[in-house]
């Protein structure tokens, strides 16, 4: 899928239709911007609803600590 848009002379741009339906994003929902080299990544801000038990069943194995750095 290939969309494009314009940015408005109020620095404002729509997200085409078909990137809004396969998306499924809804009018009033919180998007992130994350700068990748010449780019611009755009994320939905996940509700915490959604995010609760994202992490259950992972492991602390092998991770590091504040004591284990030099």
């Amino acid at each position: 899928m290939t969309a494009t848009t314009t940015l408005s002379s109020k620095f404002q741009i729509s997200i085409p239709k078909e990137v809004r339906d396969s998306k499924e994003w809804q009018a009033g929902q919180e998007f992130v911007f994350i700068p990748k080299g010449k780019g611009v990544l755009v994320m939905p801000v996940p509700k915490a609803e959604d995010l609760a038990g994202i992490a259950r069943g992972a492991k602390n194995l092998d991770y590091r600590d504040r004591k284990d750095r030099v």
